[in-house]
């Protein structure tokens, strides 16, 4: 291990991210499960790339069938681009039916704002204070929680609101967002940027996803549309059935964005992102930017695109992240009850986890102790993160074929190192 850390520093440079303090060498995948270059398997609670499993059969013989046919980039006509589209947009509401494929996520929200910028004529863009949308100059900008440190200016096109927090906010309708998402409205307006759209993960996962009613973006969906600007839902993390009620994350609060990104989960891990938007939006964009991408909508990305969505409905998958979502939510509320550094529980789906506190009074966050139950975690063979502002939420989103005799485990193991963890600041 010594050595491949070093190799990596050598060949990649410094800084590059692992997970864990001590961070693991994969080798081999199959469905929930990871294993090591020693031999010892982990429980995958972390990773919503391999959304219908690692190495799905499925995806894994739809990449190569094709992949030995035919592969090329999008200026040939081929059906598979056409196919998928068709099968992808029939998940959504009119009038979100035409779509463009990109390779990553960061690509695919790059472009959404350059569809507001095409559609308003303006260019200031509303995100939340603690989020992330992808890594590209434009689109890093949006980030906070990976803010760049060099940039072009053009944070001057951003401004950020608060974040919902619905264990310290108390914000049950949406009403108190959307004031925030006004107030940026109006200050982008006097500054002479003008507002363009407002962009958020309709869930609000990398924020520590939050309890929220149906419908509460509503409010803040409305103040962006009576401003003239567009709404701009990442499903990155939301979509493809994670939210169990629904197949998008914004269904479930009952909005309709005017585009809609995605990537990840897409393609099971191969690299396929894309958007979603309307046929108007659509037009204007083609029309405002010369935009082609070389290998975004491939023909081995399409084929493994289609897997994933024909998997998810012939396994009943956002049934079962619906049904196991709910049975989460369950077994932590009753470690709550056992454990008081547990402050508050939640989920959404195929998404839950839980905040820990020092004090259920303060709710000063136990940031640290996050921190050593996550890495004491990984050395019991469950791999799973700590996330949001504080970094003191445990969040666990596993890939979807995940069980109740997975959730069995993950939740008993728990128990057992928060046990012999201590609490402390």
């Amino acid at each position: 291990m010594p050595d491949l850390l070093a190799r990596r520093r050598a060949l990649l440079g410094p800084n590059v991210s692992t997970f864990y303090d001590d961070p693991i060498h994969v080798v081999r995948g199959d469905g929930v499960w990871l294993w090591d270059a020693a031999g010892n398997r982990y429980l995958d609670c972390y990773n919503n790339v391999p959304h219908v499993g690692h190495c799905n059969p499925r995806v894994v013989q739809a990449i190569t069938t094709q992949a030995a046919k035919l592969n090329t980039h999008s200026r040939y006509l081929y059906e598979g681009i056409l196919d998928y589209v068709e099968r992808l947009t029939g998940t959504f509401d009119d009038p979100l039916t035409t779509a463009i494929l990109t390779c990553t996520g960061s690509e695919a929200n790059d472009i959404a704002l350059r569809m507001a910028e095409a559609m308003t004529g303006k260019r200031g863009i509303i995100a939340t204070d603690a989020t992330y949308h992808g890594n590209t100059t434009l689109v890093s900008q949006l980030s906070t929680s990976n803010p760049p440190e060099v940039g072009f200016g053009l944070d001057g096109y951003v401004r950020h609101v608060e974040a919902p927090d619905s264990y310290r906010l108390h914000d049950p309708d949406g009403q108190r967002f959307a004031e925030k998402v006004q107030e940026a409205i109006d200050a982008l307006n006097a500054s002479g940027v003008g507002f363009a759209a407002l962009i958020v993960c309709p869930l609000f996962l990398n924020e520590g996803f939050p309890r929220q009613a149906e419908g509460w973006l509503r409010p803040a969906a409305e103040a962006a549309r009576r401003a003239g600007g567009l709404l701009i839902c990442d499903e990155v993390q939301a979509g493809f059935g994670r939210c169990g009620s629904h197949f998008w994350g914004h269904q479930k609060q009952g909005v309709i964005p005017d585009v809609v990104t995605m990537g990840k989960p897409m393609g099971n891990g191969h690299p396929v992102a894309g958007l979603v938007t309307t046929p108007e939006i659509m037009a204007r964009f083609r029309s405002s930017f010369r935009y082609f991408n070389t290998f975004g909508g491939n023909p081995v990305s399409c084929a493994a695109a289609m897997a994933v969505l024909e998997e998810l409905e012939d396994k009943s998958l956002q049934a079962n992240a619906a049904r196991i979502g709910k049975l989460a939510v369950e077994r932590l509320d009753t470690l709550a009850q056992k454990y008081s550094v547990i402050g508050d529980t939640r989920q959404s789906g195929m998404v839950f986890g839980a905040e820990f506190v020092l004090d259920r009074t303060s709710k000063e966050p136990a940031s640290a102790y996050a921190d050593r139950v996550v890495n004491a975690m990984r050395h019991q063979g469950i791999l799973l993160p700590n996330l949001g502002r504080q970094k003191n939420p445990l969040k666990t989103r596993p890939p979807m074929p995940f069980a109740e005799a997975h959730l069995d485990l993950l939740i008993d193991t728990l128990d057992r190192v928060m046990a012999e963890t201590p609490v402390q600041a």
